[in-house]
């Protein structure tokens, strides 16, 4: 209870912050680089040195690839049924439903449902969906505009330069050949500033306005996002047969609302800024109702 207490209360602080203005307008963006430079590193450092790799694991590697799979298959064939629908807004649509917000969202989460051991299946499923973003995300985002040309240089410097990134491969590198044990501590108060801070930031940019003359639209993208995705990756768990700790985490984070890096890399390239927006913020609100529904399907339902 007291964590579900904590996200209230970080997200509702972050939102009187922005109304009342006392924080600068673009506040956010020093919380987020805090959390992309320093806590989210410090993550990969706490637990994925500890993390055995087994073939249990190719279900969070792959899961997010198989969201992203059929979210753009779900918004190609909704594009054609709806000849209307401007390209730009198809790929906004692209990457506001088919990209989980994996550590934002998904880490609290995920300690307020489950424990903080967890986060380290979640961090796998995290830098996967970076990944995704980093690379076929932007293409997406390049070629739905009218505006921008692909370049490859600049997509594969993005991932190669991306803190998180950096801080995973270091962080599964370092300690076969340094003890970094003595840094446990350090790693470890770091890493405690994720939820807070990220909760804070998604109370700083939450903005509602105009929804309902969208509605249709960020209906088609939040269906999937937070309902068919998760039943997707839940499908795939029971036809192999896959049980345990690792497919309930795997599933919950693909239940997560959009990556909020998805509606910045659409706003950037003007793909119907006002209607990606606007999914990620009542994403971000309705998946306290539909994260709680996964987390009872997943605990008493018996299927995974």
């Amino acid at each position: 209870m007291a964590n579900f207490i904590l996200i209230g209360l970080c997200i509702i602080a972050g939102i009187l912050f922005r109304k009342n203005k006392i924080l600068p307008k673009d506040a956010h963006k020093g919380i987020n680089a805090w959390i992309i430079y320093i806590a989210l590193p410090a993550v990969s450092f706490k637990y994925l040195p500890h993390i055995t790799f087994t073939k249990e694991l190719l279900l969070p590697i792959l899961a997010p690839i198989c969201v992203w799979v059929f979210g753009w298959l779900y918004i190609t064939f909704y594009k054609r049924i709806n000849p209307k629908m401007s390209l730009a807004t198809a790929g906004g649509m692209k990457l506001t439903s088919s990209l989980s917000n994996t550590s934002f969202i998904g880490f609290p989460l995920i300690m307020a449902y489950f424990s903080e051991k967890e986060l380290a299946i979640a961090i796998i499923c995290d830098q996967i969906t970076f990944t995704l973003l980093s690379t076929i995300g932007i293409i997406v985002a390049i070629k739905s505009s009218q505006d921008q040309k692909l370049n490859v240089r600049l997509v594969v410097k993005k991932v190669l330069t991306f803190p998180p990134f950096i801080g995973c491969v270091l962080a599964l590198v370092l300690p076969r050949f340094i003890n970094l044990s003595p840094l446990d501590t350090l790693f470890d108060k770091l890493a405690g500033t994720v939820g807070p801070l990220a909760l804070f930031s998604i109370g700083l940019q939450l903005k509602f306005g105009g929804w309902f003359s969208e509605l249709k639209y960020i209906s088609i993208a939040l269906i999937y996002k937070l309902i068919l995705a998760p039943m997707l990756i839940l499908i795939i768990a029971l036809i192999f047969g896959l049980t345990g700790i690792i497919t309930k985490i795997t599933i919950f984070e693909m239940a997560m609302p959009t990556l909020l890096t998805a509606g910045v890399v659409a706003d950037q390239y003007n793909l119907n800024p006002k209607v990606s927006n606007l999914v990620v913020g009542i994403g971000i609100v309705l998946s306290f109702l539909t994260t709680g529904i996964w987390w009872l399907v997943l605990t008493y339902s018996g299927l995974v």
